[in-house]
C-alpha cells in the first residue's frame, strides 16, 4: 500500500521556514530529494543533540523535520552544480525553495527558465514576506512573526492578572508552521489544477501573510465592528472580559473548563448536577440560579468560589473525566511529554517507531494527522544524513560514473 502522493518527485531547497512543507509532502508518499549545501543544512546544528552530542546527524529537530526525504548535496554557486540542478528539476513535479527573493533568476533557475524543459514543473518559493513589496528584503525569525503577523498581540496576560504585561509569543516555531502549510495546500492546488490544464505554474507564498491569515476574529473585528480585541490569560482574545478558564487542580495540575454556551440556567443547573455528585454544589441547588439575572449578578461566586474550588478538590484527570461525561468541555492542560503515555493516541497509533539503522537503533516519532483507508501516510525512512543519496541519484538515476562524483566532491560542486 502506498500514499497518496506516491509517484510525485519533490525537489527541496529548504531550511527552518520550509522543512515542515516538505516533511507533508513526503510522509503522504512523495519523493522528496532534500538538496543541501555540501557542509550540510544548518538547521542540523540546531539542538538537542541525541545524547547531548552536538552533531550534524544527530540534531533530534532535524530528524522530525525531514522524515521521509532522500538526501543529496548541491553547490548552486557553481556552473557545474547548477547544471545538475537542470538536470534533476527536468524530472520533477514540485520544487520547494526557501531562498532569499530573487536568488535563483540571476543563476538561470527561476521558474521561467526551468519551465523550458519542463512545462508541468511546480514552483514554490517560501519567503519570509514575498517576493514583492517594500519589506521583500527584510531579515526575519520565527519570533518577528508573531509579532508583525499580529499573533503576539492577542497572545499574554490580562491586566487583572500582570498588570502592563508585555504580549507573549507562542514558541516551537509556530510561523514556520503555518507559512509551511499554506504553503503545502498551495502546491496541492496547483498540482490539482495541473491535472486540469496540463500546466505548471510558480508560487510566491509568504510566511507573513499566512500568519496575517490566522488572527482569526481579530482583523475582522477592528474593521467591521471597530473593536480591538484584548489578549487575556488562558483564554480567547476578546473586545471585553470573559470568564476564567484555567483552574489549578487537587494534584497541583491545572485544568481548563469552559461552560459553552456561557452561564445560562441550563449550564448552571448541569454544573450544579455535576459538583453535587461530589457533594459539592455550594448554593448552586438555590432556585434563583434559574433567573439569568441573579447569575449575571453572581458569575464570580460561581466561576471564582464554587467552580475553582471544586476543581481544586479534585485531581485533574478525574475531574476533567466526570465534567466531560457531562456534556462540560474541560480537558486537562498536559506537559508534552505525558502525551506519550495517553490512552487515547495510544489506541488509534498514532506513536511511530523509526528506524535509524546507523545507530542499530528505532526511536519513537509523531504520527500521521489523518488516518487514510486506502492510501496510508507513513514515515518512510529517516531523515537523511548529509550527502547519503548522491551515489543512489547521481549515479543511479542521472547516469554519472562514481569518477565523476568524485572530482566532483573534490571541486566542492556536491
Amino acid at each position: 500500500m502506498t500514499g497518496p502522493l506516491t509517484g510525485l518527485r519533490v525537489l527541496e531547497f529548504a531550511d527552518e521556514k520550509g522543512q515542515f512543507c516538505g516533511k507533508l509532502l513526503g510522509d503522504l508518499g512523495a519523493d522528496v530529494v532534500k538538496i543541501e549545501p555540501p557542509s550540510g543544512e544548518p538547521c542540523r546544528h540546531v539542538g538537542p543533540f541525541l545524547d547531548d552530542i552536538p552533531h550534524p546527524d544527530r540534531s533530534l529537530s532535524f530528524w522530525y523535520y525531514n522524515t521521509s526525504k532522500r538526501g543529496i548535496t548541491l553547490n548552486l554557486e557553481t556552473a557545474d552544480g547548477r547544471a545538475l540542478f537542470r538536470r534533476l528539476a527536468a524530472g520533477a513535479d514540485v520544487i520547494l525553495e526557501t531562498f532569499r527573493p530573487g536568488y535563483l533568476a540571476p543563476l538561470g533557475l527561476d521558474h521561467e527558465s526551468l519551465r523550458e524543459q519542463n512545462p508541468g514543473l511546480i514552483l514554490c518559493s517560501l519567503t519570509p514576506f514575498g517576493q514583492t513589496g517594500p519589506w521583500r528584503d527584510y531579515l526575519s525569525s520565527d519570533l518577528l512573526h508573531m509579532a508583525a503577523g499580529g499573533e503576539m498581540a492577542s497572545c499574554g496576560y490580562d491586566e487583572a492578572d500582570v498588570p502592563n504585561a508585555p504580549p507573549v509569543a507562542p514558541g516551537g516555531g509556530t510561523a514556520w508552521h503555518m507559512g509551511c502549510h499554506f504553503a503545502y495546500i498551495s502546491i496541492m492546488a496547483a498540482l490539482v489544477y495541473r491535472t486540469v490544464s496540463g500546466h505548471g505554474q510558480y508560487i510566491d507564498a509568504s510566511i507573513h501573510e499566512a500568519c496575517a491569515l490566522t488572527t482569526e476574529a481579530a482583523v475582522a473585528n477592528y474593521i467591521y465592528r471597530g473593536e480591538v480585541l484584548r489578549r487575556q490569560t488562558g483564554r480567547h482574545h476578546a473586545a471585553g472580559p470573559t470568564n476564567r478558564t484555567q483552574f489549578r487542580a487537587k494534584d497541583g495540575s491545572y485544568v481548563t473548563a469552559l461552560i459553552a454556551g456561557g452561564l445560562n440556567p441550563r449550564n448552571v443547573r448541569n454544573l450544579a448536577e455535576l459538583m453535587d455528585s461530589y457533594g459539592m454544589a455550594g448554593d448552586l441547588k438555590d432556585p434563583r440560579y434559574q433567573d439569568p439575572a441573579f447569575i449575571a449578578a453572581n458569575t464570580s461566586h460561581i466561576i471564582g468560589d464554587l467552580l475553582a474550588g471544586f476543581i481544586a478538590s479534585l485531581p485533574a484527570e478525574e475531574v476533567y473525566h466526570a465534567a466531560q461525561e457531562r456534556g462540560f468541555t474541560w480537558g486537562a492542560v498536559r506537559v508534552p511529554e505525558a502525551l506519550l503515555d495517553d490512552a487515547h493516541l495510544h489506541d488509534r497509533g498514532f506513536w511511530k517507531q523509526v528506524e535509524h539503522p546507523e545507530l542499530g537503533r528505532s526511536f519513537v516519532y509523531p504520527g500521521e494527522p489523518a488516518i487514510y483507508n486506502g492510501s496510508p501516510w507513513r514515515i518512510s525512512r529517516r531523515a537523511p544524513l548529509i550527502g547519503e543519496h548522491n551515489v543512489e541519484i547521481y549515479c543511479g538515476e542521472l547516469g554519472l560514473s562514481r569518477g565523476e562524483l568524485s572530482v566532483l566532491a573534490e571541486s566542492r560542486v556536491i
